[in-house]
């Protein structure tokens, strides 16, 4: 495995959940952060907990999807780093409704955060990272290869984010750029917390991955040789074992 040491990370979404632990886990790698997203408190959290770990840890309160939030964040990185090596993309939106109840509003909004602004904050930082070979990551979702009644709208969007990925690395893989793609299961966040509720489902955490499952495999592969990729990685919970008359079902 190779150091991560002393280089330099974006990462979006980095207030809570995966995000979160993906750059706390960096962090103790010894890479420098920029950590985004729209909350101001919780971003604080995070910084103070990743400088235990790390040197050098910036944040930024920005919604990237607004433009000129893209344009605030590139100069963010070039003023504090003058480099980039990894972006990872976290942040994400999500509304559940079927086709004739859900709002094109919601929609809307889904398409500018979970496609539009990777995008737009991909092309942005593109020209750090043509110079230190760097690492384009994707936090995209399972239900990419499991579409559900009542997930339409955020299931377009996840493989629209997926052949913006895919598209990605067929450009840039010959600048030596590596893309990955990671499609996690059902994970311990408070946004799962929410989506149960709004399922009427019980919230049993432990049965789920945890952030910090998916933060040790992202992390894994940016630790590769430079003579490995990794394009793509599903995620899921560990299917737990069952209880049957008093014996334990494998």
């Amino acid at each position: 495995m190779g150091s991560l040491e002393g280089r330099a990370a974006l990462v979006t979404g980095a207030s809570s959940g995966i995000g979160r632990a993906i750059a706390l886990h960096l962090a103790r790698c010894g890479v420098k952060l920029c950590l985004v997203g729209r909350n101001q408190q919780r971003l604080s959290e995070v910084r103070k907990c990743a400088k235990n770990l790390t040197d050098t840890v910036v944040i930024s309160c920005a919604d990237i999807s607004r433009d000129r939030s893209i344009g605030r964040l590139v100069n963010v990185v070039q003023c504090e780093f003058g480099e980039l090596h990894m972006l990872i993309h976290s942040a994400g939106a999500i509304s559940l409704g079927g086709i004739e109840k859900a709002s094109a509003d919601d929609f809307k909004r889904q398409i500018q955060v979970n496609v539009i602004g990777p995008y737009l904050l991909t092309k942005g930082l593109l020209p750090f990272l043509k110079k230190s070979q760097g690492h384009v990551v994707f936090i995209n979702s399972s239900i990419v290869y499991n579409v559900r009644a009542g997930t339409i709208q955020f299931a377009a969007t996840q493989h629209a984010l997926k052949a913006l990925a895919d598209g990605l690395r067929a450009e840039v893989n010959e600048l030596d750029i590596r893309v990955l793609s990671v499609f996690p299961g059902r994970t311990a966040t408070p946004r799962q917390q929410k989506l149960h509720h709004a399922e009427g489902k019980p919230y049993r955490p432990g049965r789920l991955l945890q952030p910090e499952d998916v933060a040790a495999t992202v992390v894994d592969a940016l630790q590769l040789p430079r003579r490995a990729e990794v394009t793509d990685i599903l995620i899921r919970p560990a299917k737990p074992p069952t209880r049957r008359r008093g014996r334990m079902k494998l």
